[in-house]
């Protein structure tokens, strides 16, 4: 187990065919299963979405899902702090100019924002951005 662990977030990965309320399908499960959801993203493909879900309990979470007949995985990301200014995305992208980024998205936290990557290397990806001075939210956090 390494030091750099603590960084790693487990993204809920949950397929989806394209159809009404299945994101509010998956939000009931959650809900009942009194599970918060921290951050999501919604992605679509041919006939299939792919919904990306940051929660406070993802075993538990995990286990509901897939009971409820969803298909679950997990995915490690990144959170990295960043300006929420004009620019801070760019500041910070460009002290990343090494990293292949495969995806991610974000959401403000007063004073900060944050944003989620799913990055090609993540061990690399997290020493790299240590070493550049970049403040990576551990997965506690998000617990």
């Amino acid at each position: 187990m390494s030091e750099n662990d603590k960084y790693r977030i487990k993204q809920l990965s949950i397929f989806s065919e394209n159809r009404p309320n299945r994101l509010g399908a998956v939000a009931k499960v959650l809900k009942e299963g009194r599970i918060n959801i921290l951050g999501f993203s919604i992605a679509e493909g041919a006939g299939y979405g792919v919904i990306r879900v940051l929660v406070d309990k993802p075993e538990i979470a995990k286990d509901l899902l897939i009971k409820d007949g969803f298909v679950v995985k997990f995915t490690e990301v990144l959170a990295i702090q960043m300006q929420d200014t004009p620019g801070g995305l760019f500041d910070l992208t460009d002290q990343m100019k090494d990293i292949n980024i495969e995806y991610g998205y974000g959401y403000r936290n007063p004073p900060y924002a944050v944003l989620i990557v799913r990055v090609e290397d993540i061990e690399q990806g997290i020493r790299s951005l240590l070493a550049g001075g970049l403040k990576l939210l551990d997965n506690v956090t998000f617990h």
